[in-house]
């Protein structure tokens, strides 16, 4: 065997390796882990006019809507554990990764926006979402490019780029190019239990309607 083949064939062990391990949010669909390359995240900053308007009205409830909480990513460990389930406090904190098709919002195709579930701060819009095929909760694009982190993770031998949120550090999931070509090209893999949907009001009486499954207990 050429040396050409044994690369190819070594390749191709450690993607299908990286997938039966970590399933869909772990590794793309192509079996592409690479890191999102600068050109994949200034396409994600220049948004189509189209999915700009899309997105006007459901933006325009989040900016009415009240502010995330500030400080929250000072807070201790031991008051994490007390403000999460111990799910999202084994995903937001622990970095971990919830069963695919098992999440609460992996096929939602309600309207409205989705907000941290660490801190409250609005994340991404449902006019965003797609449907991946993977498991876990799929957009295109967050609601701002400030609103997401991005950091190289190197876990399990890959080389992946996850998606923390801004404003308190909680893991989200990680971000790969194998989105919708017509959009960004870009899919956000994010774990339900990360994120909570505060739906549009549907009811036109200008209240929100709330799904009532805030993971931070009162």
């Amino acid at each position: 065997m050429t040396n050409r083949k044994r690369i190819v064939a070594l390749a191709a062990l450690m993607i299908c390796s990286g997938g039966a391990l970590l399933g869909c949010e772990g590794g793309s669909r192509s079996g592409d882990t690479r890191k999102v390359d600068d050109r994949s995240r200034d396409v994600a900053r220049a948004q189509p006019a189209s999915a700009d308007d899309e997105r006007d009205e459901t933006t325009e409830l989040a900016m009415n809507d009240e502010r995330p909480e500030q400080g929250a990513g000072e807070l201790s460990e031991a008051e994490w554990r007390e403000r999460l389930t111990p799910e999202q406090y084994h995903i937001l904190r622990e970095k971990g990764t919830e069963r695919a098709f098992t999440g609460k919002y992996w096929d939602t195709k309600t309207e409205g926006i989705y907000k941290c579930a660490g801190c409250g701060e609005v994340l991404f819009a449902s006019q965003t979402k797609f449907d991946s095929g993977c498991g876990w909760p799929s957009f295109y694009a967050p609601e701002g490019e400030s609103k997401i982190d991005e950091h190289m993770d190197t876990s399990f031998g890959m080389v992946r780029t996850e998606v923390t949120c801004s404003n308190c550090g909680g893991h989200l999931g990680h971000v790969f190019n194998d989105g919708p070509r017509e959009t960004t090209g870009l899919r956000y893999c994010i774990n339900s239990a990360s994120i909570d949907l505060q739906e549009k009001d549907v009811d036109g009486d200008g209240e929100v309607a709330s799904d009532g499954t805030s993971g931070i207990r009162q």
